[in-house]
């Protein structure tokens, strides 16, 4: 909260006057209760759930303060009428008096395949206030053995069916002749699949079914369908496409990884209006054939020859007389898994900003924004025509089209024209990285209104905002979101334009924190970490990637192979969600336990690291200014950090035996690492920013040592020109180590610096994303190693999490009753210059935000806290008596608690409520 000014801080001696803003118009006396936001599995009306007891939360809204849950009721029906008259349940809670309300478990009869289920809540509060009954949520559950799969795998009967061949079309008509009630499909491929019933697309989601390990986690979507079926005939109709099941993965001839042939397996059941049944399934009766999908495959892209196109293939009335019978493979259902994350779909639509004719003559559209999905062109010309779309995310220095970035990936879609007007394309199982497209082959000018871009990626709903009086931050963060909506496609990637695309494990764990509060990644990172689990190696290790596709000795490096504890760990303490602990503590424990086994004398210096990845380094270092970092030090710190966080789990779950012994053995880790690595002075022996600030984040040294280190770090960025120097692994952490050590200020130095190496640097050369290196595009113009140089590369971003955790200041606060915003904190760090900053989240509690402002020598700071949780808001001053609530001294005003004063700031202890505090600023001189 300090800014310098002849080597003096302004700091805030506050006068405060505050307010309690009330939510509406009614008063505290008149306050109502009601029932928001229902979730099933943290999802709202879920399909295909398949947990035994899945779990409910609920938001609750009211414009009263200091307002808490004191008990709950529950009601559960198979029909939305029965339980809104309150009969035939099949389960009634009975008031449960408890502020539980996030993941509370069904505990009614025995749940039935392919089965909704219809719920509502009501509560009640500490003020005497009783809800109505919430609207109607539901859940339908999946196929809850393999028992209730009665489809049949099948492939394409037709010869030369192979990865460089056109995508298959399978089909099948049927005739319903009484009342459809309802009706739901069950699908999953060997390979990726769209499916249609009666020529209209079934779901809105793209790339199903999503990347897993499919020899031991295969997902398989649930839809409902019902609107889709008509009395009479019907027809189904799916597209396979090779994806990632058997497209070129990685590189070198990484072919076919789980399999050569591509398959369905689809199941519809539908339930009739007398209650009767029907299955229509995958299996020999169907058809198979090829059209106009004549190439597909992730890096290189699609080839669409409309000429070849079959009109009206999946419509009831098409004649397939001339397609080939399908065969029946089979393949068992022990691998199928249902869907838990959210499914790739389609978000917001580009159209181009700008046409450029480059110095070499390419047409180009730019875009504006690099992002990730595809174009859709509407084009025409003569029968045989074949238009061009090639993708890229930059201009060389020349201002010409520029791919040398993406490797191997040739990221082209080819489109052959049938002389059709206004013929309209669109890929169907690749996606691209790209601001620009260059479009070749076209006869006359280039119209921009013939083609938008469309982005993809997983459709977590978005959680947090961030906004300050700083345009460059706010473009920074700007990056940092369309970095997540880049890369978080089914999996979280490295990169999504060149021939990698990989669930590269390091980025992932640095990133994983900011990326919670910007979408709800509950859901996406619990698919995504059993697949970390299915995926380690007998031995511990955690491979580099996951899925892997790299391996069996592609793993075991520090900070990336943490992944095991970091990512349960941070979603833990984001969403309250013992759950994920539960389901990895085994993989945890393991990981922990390979480097305790690899490990001689408590130090883990053995092996292969990727060290800090992409750390400082100049092109002239003639006098070692590279900031290189001893990888067996950042091991060891990393060895302890997944020790400490296994410590943790392990108390949560109640694992006291295990807590015992790792304690004792986190202490041995601890003193390997002062022995091997620090002087008796507390010098460490890399004198880098990443050194310093593992050491210190991670607690790796003695305690009366930590602040000559703090200072150390802080010599260090001074001597770069405040600088940050750090890579994959130090990048994270640093500003919050300056922060905890009373060097905001140089945060504040690091964050703001705009040239290189900074986060600001590339916004200053034009970024709409976040770039792998530091300077991916030098000042000059010229860009880094074409090898590895992605301009859409989210792990920097992580600055992200001190921009919202500490810079506005919303937290969680310490203590394992904390987790998931119950227990909130709330504690601002102004500074820089900035005159104002905000920041919101959606928890599972409802929406928290903070807001500050500093003008006129007068600071604002605007709090909201939802209902059913407390808070701490650390206000910046050490005098209680000059805080005041309405003109009233903050002791008078029931509800808010004075906690005690810490470092220069007053703790204040609350509940719900919307809060308005003001306060004047003086000046002092600094100590």
């Amino acid at each position: 909260m300090l800014k310098r000014k002849n080597n003096y801080y302004q700091c805030v001696t506050i006068t405060l006057l505050a307010g309690l803003i009330l939510l509406g118009t009614q008063s505290f006396a008149q306050a109502r209760l009601a029932l928001g936001q229902l979730w099933v599995e943290n999802k709202s009306n879920p399909l295909g759930v398949t947990e035994a007891a899945p779990r409910l939360s609920w938001t609750i809204l009211s414009d009263g303060f200091q307002v808490v849950q004191t008990a709950y009721e529950i009601r559960v029906a198979t029909n939305e009428k029965d339980l809104k008259r309150g009969r035939h349940l099949i389960w009634e809670s009975g008031k449960i008096n408890t502020d539980q309300s996030i993941h509370v478990p069904y505990k009614g009869s025995a749940l039935r395949s392919a089965q909704r289920y219809y719920w509502q809540v009501k509560v009640w509060d500490n003020q005497g206030h009783a809800s109505d009954w919430s609207t109607a949520g539901f859940w339908q559950t999946g196929l809850l053995s393999a028992s209730d799969w009665k489809a049949k795998w099948i492939e394409p009967g037709y010869a030369g069916d192979a990865v460089f061949k056109p995508s298959p079309m399978l089909r099948k008509g049927f005739t319903t002749g009484k009342k459809i009630a309802s009706a739901t499909a069950f699908i999953t491929a060997h390979g990726l699949y769209e499916a249609f019933i009666n020529g209209k697309k079934i779901g809105n989601a793209f790339l199903t079914p999503g990347w897993t390990d499919y020899t031991d986690r295969l997902q398989y979507q649930s839809y409902d369908v019902t609107d889709l079926i008509k009395q009479g005939n019907n027809a189904i109709g799916v597209l396979l496409g090779s994806g990632w099941y058997r497209s070129p993965m990685a590189w070198g001839d990484n072919i076919n990884h789980y399999g050569k042939k591509l398959g369905l397996l689809f199941q519809l059941e539908i339930t009739y209006v007398d209650g009767s049944h029907r299955y229509i399934i995958s299996d020999g009766s169907w058809k198979s054939s090829t059209g106009e999908i004549v190439y597909s495959e992730i890096y290189n892209g699609e080839t669409i020859d409309a000429r070849l196109k079959k009109t009206g293939w999946a419509l009831p009335d098409y004649k397939d007389a001339a397609w080939v019978s399908v065969h029946v493979k089979d393949y068992g259902f022990k691998n199928l898994i249902t869907t838990e994350n959210q499914l790739v779909t389609k978000h917001e639509v580009f159209h181009p900003v700008k046409v450029i004719t480059t110095p070499k003559g390419e047409k180009v559209l730019d875009f504006g924004q690099n992002l990730v999905g595809w174009v859709v062109a509407t084009l025409s010309g003569k029968a045989g025509d074949t238009v061009t779309i090639s993708h890229a995310e930059v201009l060389d220095k020349a201002g010409n089209f520029y791919t040398a970035n993406l490797r191997a990936a040739k990221a082209q879609d080819h489109y052959i024209l049938n002389g059709d007007e206004n013929e309209v394309f669109e890929p169907h199982f690749t996606w691209h990285g790209f601001r620009y497209i260059k479009v070749e082959g076209l006869s006359g000018n280039l119209n921009p209104d013939d083609f938008t871009a469309v982005t993809l990626y997983s459709d977590m709903p978005q959680t947090g905002h961030f906004s300050s009086s700083d345009t460059m931050l706010n473009k920074l963060e700007h990056n940092i979101e369309w970095g997540l909506r880049g890369n978080f496609l089914d999996i979280p990637t490295d990169c999504p334009q060149r021939d990698e695309r990989l669930g590269w494990t390091g980025d992932a764990q640095v990133f994983s924190r900011t990326a919670s509060f910007i979408r709800n990644v509950n859901s996406f990172f619990d698919k995504w970490m059993k697949d970390v689990a299915v995926d380690q190696f007998k031995d511990g290790r955690i491979p580099h990637v996951v899925p892997n596709v790299l391996g069996p000795d592609q793993g075991g490096s520090a900070g990336w192979a943490d992944v095991a504890t970091i990512i349960p760990w941070n979603m833990y303490v984001a969403y309250g969600d013992k759950r994920i602990l539960e389901n990895q503590y085994t993989s945890m424990k393991a990981w922990v336990d390979y480097i305790k086994g690899v490990s001689k004398d408590d130090l883990w210096n053995t092996g292969f690291d990727f060290g800090d990845w992409l750390f400082y380094r100049p092109d002239d270092d003639n006098d070692g200014r590279a900031a290189v970092t001893d990888k067996y030090l950042i091991a060891q710190c990393f060895y302890a950090h997944s020790t400490q966080l296994l410590i943790n789990a392990a108390k949560v779950l109640g694992k006291t035996a295990d807590v015992q012994s790792y304690t004792a053995l986190l202490k041995k880790i601890k003193s390997a690492f002062v022995r091997e690595y620090m002087t008796p002075s507390g010098r460490l022996v890399s004198g880098t920013q990443t050194a310093y600030v593992l050491a210190l984040n991670f607690d790796m040294l003695p305690e009366h040592l930590r602040v000559q280190a703090a200072n150390r770090l802080v010599e260090n960025i001074h001597s770069y020109g405040d600088h940050i120097t750090t890579g994959f692994l130090g990048t994270p952490y640093i500003s919050e180590v300056l922060t905890r050590f009373g060097h905001t200020d140089v945060a504040y130095k690091l964050l703001l610096q705009k040239t290189y190496p900074s986060w600001l640097y590339p916004v200053t050369q034009g970024a709409t994303t976040i770039w792998e290196r530091w300077d991916g595009q030098k000042p000059d113009g010229s860009f880094e190693n074409p090898g590895m140089n992605s301009f859409n590369h989210y792990a920097y971003g992580a600055i992200g999490d001190w921009m919202y955790r500490e810079m506005v200041g919303l937290d969680t606060y310490e203590g394992e009753e904390a987790v998931g915003y119950k227990h909130i904190k709330i504690q601002p760090h102004i500074g820089g210059g900035i005159q104002s900053a905000e920041a919101s989240q959606l928890t599972y509690y409802g929406k928290l935000s903070c807001s500050w402002e500093v003008k006129d020598e007068l600071l604002s700071l605007k709090i909201k806290i939802p209902v059913n949780t407390e808070a701490t808001i650390f206000i910046p001053t050490n005098d209680a008596t000059r805080i005041l609530c309405n003109a009233v001294p903050i002791k008078d005003i029931k509800g808010l608690t004075v906690v005690g004063e810490k470092a220069g700031y007053l703790q204040i202890k609350t509940g719900s409520g919307n809060y308005n505090f003001s306060s004047t600023i003086t000046q002092t001189k600094e100590k």
